[in-house]
């Protein structure tokens, strides 16, 4: 059943969610956003250029955390506002595992005109990688 504004009180967690990230997936998000930007797929230029390896999209990477809350909601449309910083990359080994992205998300804030507000936590090898991850959703009062 989908969360409504009247059912929630500050400091609710939402479902905890794991999202694996290989280098297959980042192929596709550059076909799909056209940035082919060489770090996301060329592991040599990745190293001359300071990184650790290849690294995921910071959007994609973005776009994997706002997906707790969507399913969490059940309609992507409650989505009013999202935001985050972006404090360190998902570096992406060429292997089968590929990254792991771990998200949490947490209530906190319920407004007065409707609105939630929920905190995201992502992390990747144990390092945060998105900061201030703030959604505001729009949900039914009952």
């Amino acid at each position: 059943m989908s969360p409504t504004w009247s059912s929630l009180t500050v400091g609710d967690q939402l479902p905890e969610r794991q999202f694996p990230i290989q280098r297959a997936d980042l192929i596709k998000y550059a076909g799909a956003s056209l940035d082919f930007n060489l770090i996301h797929w060329n592991e040599r230029v990745a190293l001359e250029v300071g990184l650790p390896n290849v690294v995921a999209h910071g959007m994609l990477t973005m776009a994997k955390a706002v997906q707790v809350v969507t399913e969490w909601t059940g309609d992507p449309g409650c989505i009013i506002e999202y935001g985050c910083r972006f404090t360190r990359p998902v570096v992406v080994p060429d292997n089968s595992a590929g990254a792991l992205l771990f998200v949490t998300g947490s209530v906190t804030a319920l407004n007065d005109d409707g609105t939630v507000q929920v905190t995201l936590t992502a992390t990747c090898d144990g390092a945060t990688v998105l900061g201030k991850a703030q959604v505001l959703v729009r949900l039914p009062r009952q």
